[in-house]
């Protein structure tokens, strides 16, 4: 998948400002064009991890023409931030971890005082 970001452009003074219009309160700046790209990889995916650990959809991506041409943003150049869609991917695959029968017992001692299953509960303690 690939977003469309809009970059207010940066000086010596002033950072440069990146936009995800397609999701919602999704925003963050660098020092360099570079820095700003790079921060916007991360709000996205950091934007796309909490929708899901809320249940809530993910807008599917527009084109960057359809932003470009909005007034809100004359002036600012564009860019794509790339999505793996496996990050998006919410079907349960079973994993082998090798753990210490010590520790395997504490986490299963915790599981059950939580009143969840191994894995539940991990996976709780992961989305935290």
């Amino acid at each position: 998948m690939r977003y469309p970001i809009a970059i207010e452009p940066g000086d010596e003074t002033h950072a440069f400002a990146v936009v995800v219009p397609d999701l919602p309160g999704c925003f963050t700046a660098g020092d360099t064009l570079d820095e700003a790209i790079a921060n916007a990889e991360a709000a996205v995916d950091a934007w796309i991890e909490t929708a899901l650990d809320r249940g809530q959809d993910v807008p599917a991506p527009t084109s960057v023409q359809q932003w470009a041409a909005a007034p809100d943003y004359a002036g600012w150049v564009f860019g794509i931030v790339t999505v793996d869609p496996a990050s998006l991917d919410d079907r349960i695959e079973r994993v082998n971890i090798t753990l210490p029968r010590r520790v395997l017992h504490r986490l299963d001692a915790r599981a059950r005082a939580a009143g969840e299953t191994r894995s539940g509960y991990i996976a709780r303690l992961t989305l935290a």
